[in-house]
């Protein structure tokens, strides 16, 4: 019996730990997306907007089904998701899913220089890259955690109905595809 017991507080500390390690950036199911300025640096050559405008993506987007990333690199792993997303947004453009991925960080003009050639390199066409006007960390209502590499809210009508938190290196191509096959919660 004691063996029992001292299995079973194992157990459930060994479960709280895990628990207690799950990153949790951004905003969460449930919550509503609030309006943010970004500048557009690259993708979306049909969204109606230059490179170089400023404006509310979330505003233009309005009630749509979105994929709204943050991310604080722009290396091969993005890129996996980015091409992903696109041909996920083509597929789907007669519900019009619509995604941005919005570079973070302390050097806004790098921020600017990596998205356009990040969005050019990978022929985003139907992605948009952006680096928002609070660029340090995304807009402090969002919470962006700052161990969070990538911050992933899909939601619809302004509404979050999935999240993804992951920290640098954990944008898998397992995670790429948890993150797609979320898309269906705010899909027809």
């Amino acid at each position: 019996m004691k063996a029992f017991t001292l299995g079973l507080a194992i157990a459930l500390t060994a479960v709280g730990t895990l628990r207690a390690a799950e990153l949790e950036s951004g905003l969460q199911p449930g919550d509503l997306v609030g309006a943010f300025n970004v500048e557009k640096c690259g993708g979306a050559v049909n969204d109606g907007r230059e490179v170089g405008a400023n404006f509310c993506y979330r505003c233009m987007l309005g009630n749509k089904p979105v994929v709204m990333v943050f991310s604080r690199t722009s290396d091969e792993k993005l890129a996996n998701l980015a091409k992903e997303l696109d041909k996920h947004l083509a597929k789907n453009s007669d519900q019009k899913l619509s995604s941005f991925i919005n570079l973070i960080g302390d050097n806004e003009d790098e921020l600017k220089a990596n998205a356009k050639s990040f969005a050019s390199k990978n022929k985003l066409e139907n992605v948009a890259l952006v680096v928002p006007n609070d660029h340090q960390n995304g807009p402090e209502e969002f919470q962006i955690n700052p161990d969070a590499d990538v911050t992933v809210t899909i939601y619809r009508g302004g509404k979050v109905e999935a999240s993804h938190a992951l920290k640098k290196g954990e944008l898998t191509d397992k995670q790429v595809k948890a993150i797609i096959a979320d898309t269906a919660k705010i899909l027809n």
